[in-house]
């Protein structure tokens, strides 16, 4: 299969978070988001080292791409991810995000996705500063500001975490994506927006609500009115 492309840097993307969905019905639950029209799909993989949670592997990636044309992003929260990206990229991941600490040489890895035909970006913890990732985030597609701490969902924004897209904005421009996770609802989104995110990745916000289409186009709705 040939791997889909994150879009172009600057179109909001409401991106649905799996961690809030019901793991016993999670191909219709992304069928459900899917009818939205939305164009990515979170998938949040945990180690419980790095995170203290465990969530999913490259075999249930696999088997819900047989699910789904969206695009996968894919979030790896783990320890060792040099040992594993390559595993979910094989089973149907699109882009994949990881953490800067936990490698020695993270340009590597980021040519090595490209080399593979995925995009790849960077995420930052809500106390991490953007400086550590300053040089090589103009090499990345997207880079991710968690604004909760990453583990669970259903947390509430951090604020201060939220604001670090101004200066990450300023560092990669109009050609990298900025994403934000984390404590995202209607209430917040466009204050998001204005920070110069454009990828908003929502779990409860949209999981917990029985219409998740109407969620989700409420959530669109508030962002295109602050534009």
């Amino acid at each position: 299969m040939t791997n889909l492309k994150l879009p172009k840097a600057g179109t909001i993307e409401i991106v649905p978070s799996i961690l809030s969905a019901d793991f016993a019905r999670l191909a219709d639950e992304i069928a459900q988001v899917e009818s939205a029209n939305i164009n990515m799909l979170h998938i949040d993989v945990m180690d419980g080292h790095y995170v203290p949670n465990i969530t999913i592997g490259p075999p249930v990636v696999e088997k819900l791409r047989k699910y789904s044309r969206l695009i996968f992003d894919v979030h790896l929260m783990l320890s060792e991810p040099d040992k594993y990206y390559e595993l979910f990229v094989k089973a149907g991941a699109d882009h994949i995000t990881f953490h800067a600490e936990t490698v020695s040489e993270p340009e590597k890895i980021i040519d090595s996705l490209h080399a593979l035909g995925v995009t790849a970006g960077l995420s930052l913890k809500p106390e991490a500063p953007v400086e550590t990732i300053e040089k090589i985030a103009p090499l990345c597609d997207m880079i991710m500001a968690m604004t909760v701490e990453p583990g669970f969902g259903g947390q509430d924004l951090i604020e201060q975490a939220a604001k670090k897209c101004v200066q990450i904005r300023q560092i990669v421009g109009d050609r990298v994506r900025v994403e934000v996770d984390g404590g995202i609802n209607a209430d917040n989104a466009a204050r998001l927006v204005s920070y110069g995110a454009d990828t908003l990745v929502i779990g409860n916000s949209i999981f917990s609500k029985p219409d998740r289409a109407a969620a989700i186009e409420a959530i669109r709705k508030a962002c295109i009115s602050s534009t």
